[in-house]
């Protein structure tokens, strides 16, 4: 037996489960060294040997797999105090991708006990778990010290009892032995990823063994895997190479041909129907083979018979055997092998593999198209292995051919001609012939003293090895074989008896599995490995507006300020005005009133009434002239008012403010204003329209959310600030209809710009701490909120929940919609009203018209000449339309965003005989739900009393899942709908009365879908040869989504936009379920768009969560929109809350500056297509002036300069945006972000005084400047607080040399603390020349 035959024979690999790593790839495998040092127990025994052994576990589907490792005997000896001690030390090495919670070490204790007549007895004392992952599917934390592993009595086979429950823990048949446990110690070992290609997933291997292709370790140590070194790999190429097949190529495709179609017949149950199976190709699968696994995945080639090559000679075929070289299949390239290793265990594979398809009955021609790729089906017939001998060069080669039941190392059920066939002696006979060569020199001379090194290494423990699922890789064939035009489609189907899948890296590859994608695990000694590293990037709060209590207690003198100014009334169902109520305490509402409630039609009514400044914050930037809002309620799609401008009246609508509001006052087209003042919107929330069961959502909506509105600048489009709302006013709780008035606050939200935490503190506990936000306060919205109750005919939120289950229809075949009008006569006898042909088919009423002849017997033949061709042109489909709908079940879903539509589809085997019914759905949204936990988690949502069966479906070759039904058997098929994308046709639905310029708007309600939004998903049940036995038809009705929060980036256009959000506590999310087990649930996150990088990272249990977004930014002025939906549970069932994000994208102009300094700089502004009358408009036009200030004309496709000039007010960064804006038609022709960069002034003096604070008249102070120059000069005042400082006058000039006297007045202050106030003194130019600082104590 050679070396390669002992390695090969000597693993016998148990596979993990077939379910395991089947719905995605699988990630990169991850490598582990366990050190098992000693035992020590009570319960063992002085003198006895003990044995350890070690097994790979998959708790989730109760499987073993792999081989058993075994450690050598070592005897007990004792310890103290009344124990004993086993002392092994050894180290085992694996590296596995299954990086699964429930994939787990099972260490079990075995004791070797005397037996009867001299024998002896293997004994299992108890076991050990080990787990490898931890929750989050990462490798569990490498421990600094030894851990000490718990033993449990019994057997470790006691984990395949159905009862077994993991964890451990929980289960109340496990008992803990006490005072026993397992000394071990388990980390990541990097350096096992360079041996990978060598080593087998999931193999335990001792650091005493050798891995073939690896050197013997260097020094004392024999550890050849803590530091492991590959051997050189010696370059070989195979040229020449043609299989001869006995008796002759013909002969033996012929009887292949005819076994495989007796066994197509037999397996379909069927004659002989005129089909036949046909050769399409023939394969030739090369690789390097080191016992353990392929070195490389197999290189592909295409072989041709000699026949069909030129006449005369074929190359590479010798010339002795020329008359033979059209029954020879050929190589026509060459194959170069760079991983081939100077070690005897290293082979050469060939695998003789054969393509086929059935053809139809039409002269024995194969099916074309994709018919062709959908029959394709491939067979191993032949295998051999050579191994290179020693010291050789060039040489030519031949080897026997293998078939038959022979384990090889394909892996694959290979084709052996039964003894009755004619071949008679040559069963397994063929041979393949090549001419090998090699550009290296070194010809395997140190084979003898490897083999003697691993012979001594035999002595010892063997250790088992075994393949399972790994990444698949496309196979590189640097030169020579090429693909065929069939290695270009689809994979074909899998029959049990083709290649292993095209999942395991052990095996050979089909090059057609994974074409295109370029290797992505290349040489190790060629690959960086990363460090690790810990992101500085500081998290943002999620902080959102608090949307406390906003009701306004109104004075009778502000009631009559509110009448006066002429706003609508809010009448209720009555017509009767609804009076403003008193302010109530929230939190305070009944549930179950509002469900009891008669009147079950809600209409919402929003009032806008004024906008008001605020006092305190009002004074940085100008007040706007003109604004608009953006919001959304509900589900309604997001609204956009029109543009309302403010209109002073005298008394204003201030309360507890001193500074009046402005009316809201919609503007026309024209110019003109609107009466009465304010703007009015409804939304008719009707019961009729909502879901069965919505209604308690709706309810539950205002009771516990928020509504957030957007306050933009109607003339420069800048966004002023955001105001929250909480909608549980808008609850009735009976009455007919309530109404409350409000006064929100106008707050602009400024996040500060990313910053890192360097050196250690980076790395201290608690570092990454979310950063502040900055919110101002900028005025006051005053509205209206009402509520009118409507009597409804029917009340959907009593009726019975919606069934989850879709049953099939009966066999009963129906009239196609659209080709009549059924009735059910009371009889039960069903009828069709009778309809002209030319009524129901376009398309035969313009054939009817066409060519027409004239005369009344020559029309009447005409006419039924053409229908008879039509009925028997359409005869075929009507026919299939029928029997289609007879078998065709529908199910209605009302898709939101994020939301999981679960229902059950109950599928049954109509034939007397058993069917393996395979599921193709085309849509990717709708799915079937393969994990049996994923149905229990949806079943108990939706409280479905239907059986939930464990390992129900098995997964074919291209993850089409396949279910066995037995004669006449019903099963529940588990389907789940979920869409991450966000419809454009919800957003562009209609919205709430009062946007449209008519008088006549009606309310429109929520519920009713257009027929552009529905889509339709067909899912098809089929049994062999594609017959479908039942269709189930899923029509999908978008429905918009609710918007719990909103934020909006400002960034530079054409970049990238990292964020990382840190995620408020779970329990404060609306929505969140009470009384999670465990703790604090982990948080997990999807995006709207697929191209936006979205995840959740966890810094450890009981630390907060965060989320990271990596956004692509477009051009200016373009935004994107997207959504992120937020979950608690893990399948993904229902967000608890959805965020919108807006990313504005402007062009980012950088600038240098100095605080309390003027800077000027110039913009480049390109032209439309059009002329236009633009302005530029700023954020902070008390730090960013504009020239030319007003509106000038930019001309089309022109270039004009836009000068501005920055004086900033503080040192620091800070953001200023510039808004380019059309003034006629109100759009965005540009936009800028300018990154400002202010570094602080020299201070030359400094002051301090004390102030009294909480009012007063404020205090005058006077300080003196000395000109140091000896002329006169010019000098201009600013400061960095204009609300607290005022000067006597903005400039002075003061001859050379002289003093001149600053006055100044101090503005008092409403709060207690300490100001820092700085005055700057600049030139003529605006350049500072001196800067003072005045400390001011407020007392």
């Amino acid at each position: 037996m050679g070396e390669w035959e002992r390695v090969f024979r000597q693993h016998r690999p148990l596979p993990p489960h077939p379910q395991r790593g089947r719905a995605r790839p699988p990630p990169r495998s991850a490598a582990f060294r366990c050190v098992l040092k000693h035992l020590h127990g009570a319960a063992l025994c002085q003198g006895a040997e003990y044995q350890l052994r070690l097994s790979l576990f998959d708790a989730t589907y109760h499987h073993f797999f792999g081989r058993t490792w075994r450690s050598s005997w070592r005897a007990a000896s004792p310890a103290p105090p009344r124990s004993a001690r086993a002392a092994f030390n050894e180290v085992v090495y694996f590296h596995t991708s299954l990086n699964h919670p429930g994939i787990a070490a099972v260490v079990e204790v075995v004791m070797r006990a005397g037996k009867g007549a001299g024998g002896s007895q293997h004994l299992s004392c108890g076991f050990g778990i080990i787990p490898l992952f931890h929750g989050g599917s990462e490798v569990t934390d490498p421990a600094t010290e030894d851990r000490a592993l718990k033993l449990y009595h019994g057997t470790p086979r006691a984990l395949l009892h159905p009862r077994f429950q993991d964890p451990v823990e929980k289960n109340k048949y496990m008992t803990v032995m006490e005072k026993s446990h397992l000394q071990y110690g388990l980390k990541s070992h990097q350096p096992l990823e360079a041996i990978f290609h060598l080593l087998p997933e999931n193999l335990l291997i001792s650091g005493l063994q050798t891995v073939p292709g690896l050197l013997p370790a260097r020094g004392d140590t024999s550890d050849c895997l803590q530091k492991p070194r590959l051997m050189k790999t010696v370059t070989c190429y195979l040229e020449r190479l043609f299989i001869q097949l006995y008796p002759s190529l013909e002969e033996f495709e012929e009887e292949l041909l005819d076994l495989l179609n007796s066994d197509r017949l037999l397996q379909a149950n069927t004659a002989p129907d005129g089909e036949e199976v046909v050769v399409r190709e023939r394969r030739l699968h090369v690789g390097v083979h080191n016992g353990l696994r392929f070195v490389q995945a197999p290189q592909v080639a295409v072989l041709v018979p000699g026949a069909e090559l030129s006449p005369g000679r074929c190359q590479g075929v010798p010339s002795s055997r020329a008359r033979d070289a059209g029954q020879a299949l050929v190589l026509r390239s060459r194959i170069q092998l760079s991983e081939m290793v100077p070690h005897p265990a290293f082979r050469v594979c060939f695998q003789l593999e054969y393509v086929f398809c059935s053809t139809g009955r039409g002269g024995g021609k194969a099916l074309s198209g994709s018919a062709r790729s959908e029959a394709a089906d491939m067979r191993s017939v032949r295998w051999a292995v050579w191994s290179p001998v020693p010291g050789t060069g060039d040489t030519d080669v031949i080897l026997p051919l293998r078939g038959g039941a022979r384990r090889g190392p394909c892996q694959t059920l290979v084709y052996r001609t039964p003894p009755s066939s004619r071949q008679g002696k040559h069963v397994e006979s063929g041979t393949v012939q090549f001419h090998v060569s090699t550009d290296s020199e070194e010809h395997l001379v140190t084979a003898a003293e490897i083999l003697c090194k691993d012979r001594d290494e035999s002595k010892k423990p063997p250790t088992p090895s075994l393949r399972v699922p790994a990444p698949r890789r496309t196979p590189v064939s640097p030169r020579g074989p090429g693909l065929s035009v069939s290695q270009l489609v689809a994979s074909p189907r899998s029959t049990g008896q083709t290649l292993q899948d095209a999942t395991q890296d052990g095996g050979i590859t089909h090059l057609e599995a994974d074409l295109g994608s370029p290797d992505t695990e290349p040489c190790a000694s060629d690959q960086l490995q990363a460090l690790p590293f810990t992101p500085l990037q500081l998290p943002m709060a999620a902080v959102g507006l608090q949307a406390c209590s906003s009701h306004v207690s109104l004075s009778r003198a502000a009631l009559a300020r509110l009448h006066a100014a002429g706003f609508p009334d809010i009448l209720d169902c009555n017509q009767e005005p609804v009076e403003i109520s008193e302010p109530v305490e929230l939190g305070n509402f009944n549930l179950r009133l509002e469900e009891a409630d008669p009147l079950q039609g809600n209409e919402i009514v929003l009032q806008f009434l004024a906008f008001g400044r605020d006092a305190q914050g009002g004074v940085e930037g100008l007040w706007p002239r003109t604004v608009f809002l953006t919001f959304q309620f509900y589900r309604f799609p997001p609204v956009t008012t029109p543009r309302l401008q403010l209109v002073s009246m005298e008394g204003g609508l201030a309360t507890e403010l001193a500074v009046p509001a402005q009316l809201l006052v919609r503007v026309n087209e024209d110019g003109t204003l609107t009466k009465p003042p304010g703007l009015q919107l409804k939304y008719m929330v009707d019961p009729a329209f909502l879901r069965p069961g919505e209604q308690r959502w709706f309810l539950r909506y205002l009771a516990e959310h928020s509504l957030q509105i957007d306050v933009w600048d109607g003339d420069s489009l800048l966004h002023f600030g955001s105001a929250a709302i909480k909608l549980e006013p808008l609850l009735r709780q009976g009455q007919l209809a309530v109404r409350t008035y409000h006064e929100l606050e106008v707050a602009t939200t400024e996040y500060e710009p990313d910053g890192t935490v360097l050196g250690r503190e980076a790395l201290r506990h608690g570092a990454l701490r979310p950063l502040g936000v900055r919110v101002a306060v900028r005025g006051h919205l005053h509205l209206c909120l009402a509520n009118i109750g409507h009597p409804c005919e029917e009340i959907p939120g009593q009726l019975p929940s919606h069934s989850c289950i879709v049953t099939a229809p009966d066999s009963t075949v129906t009239t196609p919609g659209g080709r009549g009008c059924s009735l059910s006569t009371p009889g039960g006898r069903r009828t069709a009203w009778a309809r002209r042909l030319v009524d129901v088919d376009n398309e035969l009423e313009a054939a009817l018209r066409s060519r027409r002849p004239e005369g009344w017997p020559k029309q009447r033949a005409w006419d039924l000449q053409v229908i008879d061709s039509y009925r028997d042109h359409i005869k075929g489909e009507s026919i299939y339309q029928m029997l289609s709908q007879a078998i065709t079940a529908t199910r209605t879903v009302h898709a939101v965003l994020g939301t999981a539509e679960f229902f059950e589809f109950a599928l049954r085997n109509p034939y007397s005989v058993q069917h393996t019914v395979t599921i193709e759905v085309d849509h990717p949204e709708l799915s079937v739900i393969l994990d049996p936990r994923e149905w229990r988690h949806f079943k108990e949502l939706t409280k479905s009393v239907t059986p939930v069966e464990e390992d129900m479906f098995h997964l074919r070759e291209d993850l089409k899942p396949q279910v066995y039904l037995r004669p006449s058997e019903t099963v529940h098929i588990p389907f789940k709908y979920q869409t991450f994308s966000a419809d454009p046709a919800v957003v562009a639905a209609q919205g709430p009365d009062g946007l449209g310029t008519g008088a006549k708007d009606k309310a429109h309600s929520f519920g009713k879908s257009g027929a552009k939004q529905t889509k339709l998903i067909q899912v098809s049940f089929q049994v062999s040869r594609g017959k479908p036995i039942a269709l189930l038809r899923v029509k999908v009705e978008p429905q918009p989504h609710v918007v719990d929060q909103t934020f909006r980036f400002y960034h530079p256009e054409l970049t990238f936009l990292k964020k990382t959000i840190r995620l408020p506590a779970w329990h404060t999310l609306p929505g969140t379920p009470v009384g999670v087990p465990g703790g604090q649930p982990e948080m997990f996150v999807r995006c709207s768009d697929p191209d936006i990088i979205c995840e959740t990272k966890s810094l450890g249990p009981g630390e907060p969560q965060d989320i990271f977004l990596k956004v692509a930014g477009g051009p200016s002025p373009q935004i994107k929109k997207f959504f992120v939906a937020i979950y608690t549970d893990a399948w993904l069932a229902a967000p608890v809350q959805i965020w919108q994000f807006y990313l504005h994208s402007l062009q980012r102009l950088d600038v240098a500056c100095t605080a309390g300094q003027l800077t000027r700089l110039s913009l480049l502004l390109r032209g439309t297509a059009a002329p236009r009358r633009v302005r530029a408009f700023t954020s902070h036009p008390q730090e960013l002036e504009v020239d030319p200030n007003g509106a000038f004309l930019l001309p089309a496709n022109g270039i004009q300069d836009l000068y501005i000039g920055v004086r900033p007010r503080r040192a620091g960064s800070k953001f200023i945006y510039l808004n380019l804006v059309d003034v006629e038609s109100h759009q965005l022709v540009s936009s800028w972000l300018l990154c400002l960069s202010c570094r602080q002034p020299l201070i030359s003096k400094a002051f301090e005084i004390s102030l009294p604070a909480g009012g007063g008249k404020g205090c005058n102070k006077r300080i003196t400047y000395t000109n140091p120059y000896p002329s006169p000069r010019l000098y201009f005042l600013c400061t960095n607080r204009p609300d607290l400082l005022q000067f006597r006058e903005d400039s002075f000039e003061v001859a050379g040399g002289e003093v001149y006297t600053i006055g100044l007045r101090f503005a008092p202050s409403q709060t207690v603390g300490e100001e820092e106030i700085l005055i700057h003194i600049n030139d003529h130019e605006d350049k500072n020349e001196e800067t003072f600082s005045v400390k001011v104590l407020y007392q």
